[in-house]
């Protein structure tokens, strides 16, 4: 597998600030989706930081979402494309991008925008005032979220079997809504197993067993379109909770 990084050398008409303040956005074949979020995320981040890079962790897309992140490359130096040849997994994707930011700061959200935009200064400004880890929550008793009633469901009972069998505190570990301080966090990235979806429970789980303070929020989201629960869905929450189970209280790792 070639592994390809791509960052733009310069930009005309934006100026080159070091951030202190990377956004990732992970991809895998969005490119509708992305043509709605880079635009919106530069304006929103330009409102509130002077100095932030936009990192597109795209994992071997075949839909042209590369290519949409080279053309905004090269016309600002914010944007910068991460890009796999072959798919490695939503988790690997975020992993490397945590590794490549150059910001203190480093959170990421998904890329149909599902967690509302309004939510990012309250994102960031958890970390900015000494927390280690901050997170949007659809389930937290002021949340505003609208969803299937068997996605509801599913996301209640899975967030309960974490919490009892795992020893989380959180009420959702799955929104994909999360902000670092890339210090503290780079030491438990290389203790993560999970490649894809539950890499976003699996961090936190372990970051709270390392003692990290994490600042939960509640949001206002709004599911995706084409979104739905499927029996194999359900079998492999219930498989990851298990295995990261063991390998916390049998295999110590």
């Amino acid at each position: 597998m070639q592994d390809t990084k791509l960052r733009s050398a310069s930009g005309p008409g934006v100026p080159m600030v070091e951030p202190d303040i990377t956004v990732v956005i992970p991809v895998f074949n969005d490119l509708r989706s992305l043509e709605i979020a880079i635009p919106r995320s530069i304006e929103l981040l330009s409102r509130i930081s002077n100095g932030f890079e936009l990192l597109i962790a795209e994992d071997g897309s075949t839909d042209g979402s590369a290519d949409l992140v080279r053309k905004y490359e090269q016309r600002d130096t914010r944007i910068h494309l991460l890009h796999s040849d072959e798919r490695q997994g939503r988790g690997k994707a975020l992993n490397r991008a945590i590794y490549e930011a150059k910001g203190k700061i480093v959170c990421y959200y998904d890329v149909d925008l599902a967690t509302d935009m309004q939510h990012i200064p309250e994102l960031i400004g958890a970390i900015r005032e000494g927390g280690d880890i901050a997170t949007g929550s659809r389930l937290m008793p002021n949340s505003d979220i609208v969803r299937s009633g068997g996605r509801e469901i599913a996301s209640r009972s899975y967030n309960f079997l974490v919490r009892f069998f795992l020893g989380s505190k959180i009420f959702d570990h799955q929104c994909g809504f999360k902000a670092f301080n890339k210090e503290h966090i780079l030491p438990i990235l290389p203790t993560i197993r999970s490649n894809h979806w539950f890499w976003d429970t699996e961090i936190l789980v372990r970051s709270q067993r390392n003692g990290s303070s994490v600042r939960e929020f509640p949001v206002r989201w709004r599911a995706g379109k084409g979104t739905t629960v499927k029996m194999k869905d359900i079998f492999e929450m219930g498989s990851s909770i298990l295995r990261l189970w063991w390998q916390i209280h049998v295999s110590k790792n």
